[in-house]
């Protein structure tokens, strides 16, 4: 999601590391049932976008995104908190700036980029690695994202995403200290009445999250944000996640990125999605 291109490595051997780090993950919990389902969001207060998205680096001027009218797109997410983040500067993300683009009935999805994993494979978060102690420290940057969404007239309810670049799930002990703090994370959002969503590559932190569902583990994200540069927005064919997980209204992909795109004058570099998932709830 940060403008780096998505990690294509191939994962061979790693499911018995992963094996010893949900292990370790789970160690004093009680599992939850396996392969768990869950319900619909839209009676537990989530406002559904179904559409097409894309992310940029800074958010678009509402004039950039009026302009973007006369595109397909009507949902962008936007980058605004975390210690990660790549463009801390957001002129633009303001009150008035999130009331504008609720005006003009566009979508948003707000992404939190904070602590990084340990065995991050992008050198360029390498300087945000998650601590000695993880899930407290997810809780902390949790308490963090709500606070600054809420700071932006953000209401209950809405979904705010976590942002988890590509980290080497052969590392068992910084794959365990990870799913650590994405618990953490998952658990303080929620509790604080919103909707904790997760982006990473398919074949890292998605992948690493649906084996942890499927081992019975508490405080995982309620929606799935998968990065999988294939140029085909399918949400519900992604061979990482089983069918019936996350699903229904709980998904979003990123199929291409890093790609210039103009619409009504205004050139935007963006990365393209499909949603069918929780977003923004504007004040």
């Amino acid at each position: 999601m940060t403008r780096s291109k998505q990690s294509t490595w191939q994962l061979t051997g790693w499911a018995t590391g992963l094996a010893a780090a949900l292990a370790t993950a789970i160690a004093g919990a009680t599992p939850a049932a396996s392969a768990e389902i869950l319900p619909d969001p839209r009676p537990l207060g989530a406002k559904v976008f179904k559409g097409w998205a894309f992310d940029t680096c800074h958010a678009p001027s509402l004039a950039t995104l009026r302009a973007w009218n006369s595109s397909r797109y009507r949902a962008v997410g936007v980058y605004y908190a975390g210690r990660g983040r790549a463009c801390a500067s957001q002129p633009n993300l303001t009150v008035s700036w999130m009331r504008g683009v609720k005006s003009m009935k566009w979508q948003v999805l707000p992404i939190f980029v904070g602590s990084q994993s340990p065995c991050v494979r992008n050198t360029n978060k390498k300087h945000v690695p998650i601590g000695s102690k993880p899930f407290s420290q997810g809780q902390a940057e949790g308490k963090d994202a709500v606070a600054r969404a809420k700071a932006l007239s953000l209401k209950k309810r809405s979904a705010l995403y976590l942002d988890m670049e590509a980290y080497d799930l052969k590392r068992t002990s910084c794959a365990a200290k990870t799913l650590s703090f994405i618990r953490g994370w998952n658990r303080e959002v929620r509790s604080r009445g919103f909707f904790p969503g997760f982006y990473s590559s398919a074949e890292s932190g998605v992948r690493h999250v649906e084996q942890a569902r499927r081992a019975g583990v508490h405080d995982l994200p309620s929606v799935m944000w998968f990065a999988r540069w294939n140029g085909k927005p399918t949400l519900y064919g992604e061979s990482t996640l089983a069918k019936s997980a996350w699903n229904p209204h709980r998904r979003i992909h990123q199929y291409r990125g890093n790609i210039d795109v103009t619409h009504g004058g205004r050139k935007l570099r963006i990365d393209r999605n499909k949603v069918d998932a929780p977003v923004a709830i504007i004040k």
